[in-house]
């Protein structure tokens, strides 16, 4: 799958990957391979692999701070 978000945002730059993430999170499992990949000016490119996954259970702050 592509995960597509221009339409949505336009040209956000730096924020692409966040935004599409945070717009696809419903459809990810745990477990999941993605290749995150982004250009910008000239021949600018990064791209990484991440396995998806995290742990939902609420993080406390310590009141006492």
């Amino acid at each position: 799958k592509v995960m597509i978000n221009i339409h949505r945002y336009g040209n956000t730059t730096a924020g692409t990957i966040p935004l599409c993430l945070w717009d696809w999170e419903s459809q990810l499992h745990k477990g999941d391979n993605l290749i995150l990949a982004a250009f910008g000016g000239g021949f600018t490119w990064g791209a990484t692999l991440v396995k998806w996954g995290y742990d939902t259970a609420p993080i406390h702050e310590d009141s006492t701070a």
